[in-house]
Order: C-alpha cells, then structure tokens, then sequence
C-alpha cells in the first residue's frame, strides 16, 4: 500500500473547489491513457459539494462524460430516488447536467419489494466483477478514483468501527444495524476499496480531526476504518484546516495560505 499525501486547504469551500479541479484533471488523463476512466462516488457533505463543483468549472466539459464508468461506494438502502440516498444527491449535484452513458452509470440497487442489503450487495458485486474484468483486460485498473467522506467516528463509505462488515472479504458488503441512519445500507468492502489507482479522503470540519489523527496516527482499520482505506498508486488525504487541526505540526502540506 502506498505512503498517504497530505494536502491541508485554507477551509471547506477552498477544499471542495481544488478536489473538483483535481478530479476533472484526474479523468482527463486517464481517458488519454485507457481511452476511458473509472470513478467511485461518496456522498456526505463534502463529496456533493465537490460534485456541485466539477459541474460548476469551466473545465468540466475537458471529461468525455460518455467514456466514464460511475460507481458508489456504498449506498443507504432506500427506496429509489429517496432524497437521501447517494445516487440521488449525485445525479442532482452533477449526473444529471453532464452527457453521461446511462449504461456506465451503476448504482447501488435500492429498497425494494423483499430484496433484502445482502441481495443488493450481490447483485451490486456480480455487476462490478463483469466490469473490473473488462477494464484489467485492457490494462486499465478497476477504479481510476476512489473517493471517500470520512465520519467523526473514523468511518469510510458504510464501514463503521467494530462492524461486522470490516471482517467481511466479499467484495460487496450488506450492513445491518449501522450506527447512523438508515440502519441499513450496502458497502464496498475494504479489499475492493484498496484495488483503486488511487484513493482520495475528503475530509473537512472540525468534528472529523480526532478521526484523521487517529486514522495517520496508526490506529487500526477495525478500530477506525478510515486507516484501511489505501489506494495501490496513491492515497491522499485532502483537507480542510479545521480537519486538520489535531495532525502533528509538520505533517501535510499547506495548499493554499
């Protein structure tokens, strides 16, 4: 696993806005190297607000929408179009004002009828593994960015400490009884978060600083998730000030004054 990079901005707004910058750069090289790119998706605060914002640059039209595979990292199990599941947020944020091939958008599938987050989980998986075989075919690597919100309990997409789910290898993962509601949701396991390219944290407010202290400080990913969560090329932290308030002076990189 890779050495984290620790990039630390002035606040919330300047964050979102160079993650935004930093992503559209990310995709275009990526289609120039594959001829197409691969990203997952995290919801929360920050992770729409950046989505806002790459719908928002004048640099969003430089991504080829129709050569980008769009996944989630997890998902609250909701009904479909239910205002607080991910995929509803993201398609409001940015899906749905840029040309993006419906087919190469894959959503978590929602609460329906008797299929149950350990149903959803499978199906999710067995769609991923089509898709992850077809990229490494061609050299590509499954995921070209993954990115990740990050809870003030150190928690990554629907991974939340002492859980079950952090002990389960699947590659797609039913949660039941999260901490947080809805009870129950549908998570990438930690094994498939660790086969991106890279691995992007976004992380900001002061509530989130124990966690990121913990989570670069050597603490483990049972007991804060967030310490698992390492790409094969990269892994970086990108943060708010308030975020990083508790790091040891010295570690990360300022991004801005």
């Amino acid at each position: 696993m890779t050495t984290p990079t620790i990039v630390i901005h002035r606040d919330a707004d300047v964050l979102v806005q160079a993650v935004a910058a930093r992503l559209i750069t990310r995709l275009v090289d990526a289609q120039a190297t594959h001829g197409d790119a691969s990203v997952v998706l995290t919801g929360g605060t920050a992770g729409i607000a950046t989505l806002r914002a790459v719908a928002a640059s004048p640099a969003c039209s430089a991504v080829d929408w129709s050569a980008l595979s769009i996944w989630w990292g997890d998902e609250r199990f909701l009904p479909s179009g239910d205002p607080d599941r991910n995929e509803t947020q993201a398609r409001a944020a940015l899906l749905d004002h840029v040309p993006v091939d419906p087919a190469r958008v894959f959503a978590m599938p929602p609460a329906s009828g008797d299929l149950t987050p350990e149903d959803a989980a499978a199906a999710y998986a067995d769609v991923l593994a089509g898709q992850t075989e077809k990229r490494l075919h061609v050299g590509a690597p499954a995921f070209d960015v993954l990115l990740l919100g990050v809870g003030p309990d150190g928690h990554v997409a629907s991974l939340f400490p002492e859980h079950p789910a952090l002990h389960d290898d699947r590659p797609v993962v039913g949660v039941r009884g999260a901490p947080k509601p809805p009870p129950e949701r549908v998570s990438l396991s930690l094994p498939v978060i660790r086969s991106a390219d890279e691995v992007w944290l976004v992380v900001a407010g002061a509530d989130k600083a124990p966690a990121v202290r913990l989570a670069l400080g050597g603490s483990g990913p049972v007991q804060i998730p967030a310490a698992g969560a390492q790409g094969q090329r990269a892994t970086r932290w990108l943060l708010d000030r308030a975020a990083a308030a508790e790091l040891p002076p010295g570690l990360g990189r300022p991004a801005s004054p």
